[in-house]
């Protein structure tokens, strides 16, 4: 016998599916976020609001991610919400179909795509811009950018805007608005022991990404840093090939690591940042006050990030914390500590400084910005 429950989710997936299969994906996402998949009349009504938008729009923008929609709740991706916005401040002269959960592929695939104008606009990580502005590197120089504020602080300041766009836009990208996820943190695997200094880390094979700087950094404050590509990480941590690594507490959720981990140390470090992109052939093709939309749409959802981000972690901790990991906020002493061992700082650092920012003097007016209370504030760990 079947239970409502299970009714209720049959229905769900029959009306996902025959939205899809009728061209209306985009209805059929829309419809599922908005909770009405259950009932065929409301799905029929989605489908049919999304079908009028996208036929009175005189330009389509598809938008591309990574992530699946409901990803947001603990990743504050806010896909769905830069769609509405984008369509309303165009005065539906835009609509924006969406691509999410990496169907169209995800990072440096996605980056192709939309420099090649096959897709309008995707989601992508802010290191897939260091190929055409290697300022952006330095996004990964410890302690420099880590915390929440500093990062939003340095990618909406007057530094950014005249070192690293203009070199993002001679490569066809327009910046729609930079992603505030939460910093990196130390994530120790099942059986392993907290970690809340640097002592802590001797011995410990750490996962790192292909990043020198996160190589060396991981290096400096004591652990043995082991390359692993990102697909192959989760079976590197439960077979013990690797001891821990550094996602954001949101992005361990979403990837699946609540059973496999056992403490998270927030030691703010480096930040988990994502930049929207536009083709910005496509993006100078539009009227005048299309663009303007487009970017007050964007600026909205921006702010609707930072909002977010607070509620999203939240909810990642309390999930895994349902699985039995340990978290670990430190003291400004603690924190001290870390970035003493590892941070910017250092003489260690200083051939990055001038190979990335072009000159020490450039580089401290980057960590000045970066240091810089602009008008977004956001919350920190």
């Amino acid at each position: 016998m079947t239970n409502a429950k299970d009714g209720l989710k049959s229905a769900e997936r029959r009306n996902f599916l025959k939205l899809a299969s009728t061209g209306s994906f985009t209805a059929a996402l829309v419809a599922g976020a908005g909770g009405v998949l259950w009932s065929s009349e409301a799905a029929a009504q989605t489908a049919k609001e999304e079908k009028e938008r996208e036929r009175a729009a005189e330009h389509i923008m598809t938008v591309a991610t990574a992530y699946v929609l409901g990803a947001s709740r603990s990743y504050p991706i806010m896909q769905l919400d830069l769609k509405e916005n984008i369509q309303n401040a165009t005065n539906g002269k835009v609509y924006v179909k969406l691509a999410p959960g990496g169907q169209l592929g995800a990072g440096g695939a996605l980056v192709q795509k939309v420099q090649g104008g096959t897709i309008q606009a995707a989601q992508h990580s802010l290191s897939n811009f260091a190929p055409f502005a290697s300022t952006v590197d330095l996004i990964n120089m410890p302690y420099l950018c880590g915390s929440n504020q500093r990062f939003t602080n340095l990618v909406n300041s007057d530094f950014w805007k005249t070192e690293v766009h203009p070199k993002v836009e001679a490569n066809g990208f327009k910046a729609l608005f930079y992603v505030n996820i939460d910093p990196r943190v130390v994530a120790v695997r099942k059986g392993g022991n907290a970690v809340t200094s640097p002592g802590d880390m001797s011995g410990v094979k750490f996962r790192v990404p292909g990043s020198k700087m996160l190589q060396q950094y991981y290096r400096m404050v004591g652990a043995n840093p082991t390359p692993v590509a990102w697909g192959e990480t989760p079976s590197a941590i439960k077979q013990g090939v690797a001891d821990a690594l550094d996602p954001s507490v949101g992005a361990l959720y979403v990837f699946g690591f609540k059973d496999i981990l056992s403490h998270v140390t927030f030691t703010q470090a480096v930040p988990d940042s994502q930049v929207y992109s536009c083709n910005l052939e496509w993006f100078n093709s539009l009227p005048s006050d299309v663009q303007d939309g487009v970017m007050w749409g964007s600026e909205m959802t921006a702010h609707q990030n930072l909002s977010k981000v607070p509620s999203a972690r939240a909810y990642a901790m309390a999930e895994l914390a349902k699985a039995g990991v340990q978290f670990h906020s430190l003291s400004d002493d603690q924190l001290g500590e870390w970035q003493e061992a590892g941070g910017y700082q250092r003489s260690e650092w200083d051939s990055f400084k001038t190979e990335l920012a072009g000159s020490m003097d450039n580089f401290a007016k980057l960590e000045e910005a970066a240091g810089t209370q602009g008008q977004y504030y956001v919350h920190d760990a």
